[in-house]
């Protein structure tokens, strides 16, 4: 950031800040990075879906949370298709059961994944925390929150790219999740970054704004780092210490 910490951006100069922080987007984390190069094995690719669930099913949570503190009927009436984008309808499959393909063609048992058996607490309190910040934000916050999405349409054409290739266990199916994102990561991505440049306008604020995203880039990055832990150098939660089974503990 530079210039007078007194004097607001321009819109222009704000969204070029906004967009520099792709420079933290989890693309770039090992475990992203390992995925791209086709060095992951099965094991490790179905704990990254099983994971990746548990934040698939926050998502229209979040979005519902954003339509009941926006006061905005237009801003209501475009922010009400991501809950249908990931929710469905009667008749329309959407992003969590077109997930939950992509869970099955990688192997996974589907009752598995809703029953978040695999989920590792670093991903859950990661995950949580995106939802709890939501809850006590205002709606301008969270809309902005949600600008991670700037950077998606290149991680999942490296997806769609590269699975074939790399992957060719993983049933064709598994890609669409990944395709639809893309068209629909662009048209959020625009409404989304109106919202915040028109809201954001005094310097104080487009700080916050900034805070804001890094700290949804930080979520992100957190729920790669506990997955490397456990699929990578095999160090899960309490890997290394003896835990009581459930059923001997006392009522």
């Amino acid at each position: 950031m530079t210039g007078n910490r007194d004097k607001a951006w321009s819109p222009a100069l704000f969204e070029q800040q906004l967009r520099s922080l792709g420079a933290q987007y989890h693309i770039h984390h090992p475990f992203q990075q390992m995925m791209y190069e086709g060095t992951l094995t099965r094991e490790q690719i179905q704990g990254w879906v099983a994971n990746r669930y548990y934040y698939q099913i926050t998502i229209p949570r979040k979005d519902a949370t954003v339509l009941a503190n926006c006061p905005d009927r237009l801003i209501r009436q475009q922010w009400v298709q991501r809950i249908i984008d990931h929710d469905g309808t009667d008749g329309s499959d959407g992003g969590i059961e077109v997930w939950l393909r992509l869970a099955e063609a990688t192997g996974l048992d589907r009752q598995d994944v809703i029953d978040e058996k695999m989920v590792l607490p670093g991903v859950r309190f990661a995950v949580d925390a995106y939802i709890n910040f939501v809850a006590g934000a205002s709606w301008q916050e969270a809309a902005c929150s949600s600008l991670t999405e700037m950077f998606a349409p290149t991680i999942h054409k490296q997806r769609i790219s590269s699975w074939p290739e790399k992957y060719p266990w993983i049933e064709s199916q598994g890609l669409d999740y990944f395709k639809n994102r893309i068209k629909e990561a662009h048209r959020d991505v625009e409404h989304g970054l109106s919202i915040t440049l028109q809201h954001f306008t005094s310097r104080e604020q487009q700080d916050r704004a900034m805070q804001i995203l890094q700290f949804k880039l930080d979520v992100l990055w957190s729920m790669l780092d506990a997955m490397h832990m456990a699929y990578v150098h095999n160090m899960p939660p309490y890997f290394n210490v003896a835990t009581p089974a459930t059923d001997t503990l006392p009522s």
